[in-house]
């Protein structure tokens, strides 16, 4: 069943709770975070649901004045595609001496359960959307999402393992000097 104007009205006003919930998060995460890698990401991720939150802001509000779904959302960018490029590069310069404290680990488990409700939420919603343009942006949406998780996936990783990550995710050794 396509979603009318009202159900897709109602799915933003759902997903603009999440992502505000989402940016809330990495704001504290990243402030309580006890080392620079894990303060730029979450920096990062926070920024991202900046956008995210600014995109939903602006279909809802096209939608209620009721005007039809645009394309005018896609000027909104995030640096989703490119975050775990970034998080490998940041890595490799930190090496193995990086050391996270529990309350790190625990908040990007804390993000990974976030990012994954997100993409079920948005995965859920996608066959009942009526407009191309409203299935292009909970493509979209999918696509970004999964990009955080599988982020914060490998950040886990890391913090809990550098020696061992740097061997299965780069192939070589780094002895942090």
């Amino acid at each position: 069943m396509k979603t009318t104007q009202s159900g897709a009205m109602k799915m933003l006003a759902t997903a603009l709770e999440m992502e505000t919930k989402g940016r809330k998060f990495y704001d504290q995460a990243l402030k309580k975070c006890s080392n620079k890698l894990g303060r730029d990401i979450f920096t990062k991720l926070r920024d991202d649901e900046v956008v995210h939150e600014g995109r939903i802001k602006a279909i809802y509000g096209s939608l209620k004045g009721g005007k039809p779904w645009s394309g005018e959302w896609k000027k909104m960018k995030t640096a989703a595609s490119g975050l775990n490029p970034l998080f490998r590069e940041l890595a490799k310069k930190e090496g193995t001496r990086i050391r996270a404290e529990t309350g790190d680990i625990e908040a990007l488990e804390v993000g990974l359960t976030f990012e994954s409700k997100s993409v079920e939420f948005y995965d859920k919603h996608l066959p009942s959307a009526a407009d191309p343009i409203e299935r292009e942006f909970t493509t979209q949406m999918i696509a970004e999402e999964k990009s955080h998780f599988d982020l914060l996936v490998d950040m886990k990783y890391y913090f809990s393992d550098p020696a061992s990550w740097f061997a299965d995710r780069e192939g070589t050794h780094v002895d942090g000097a």
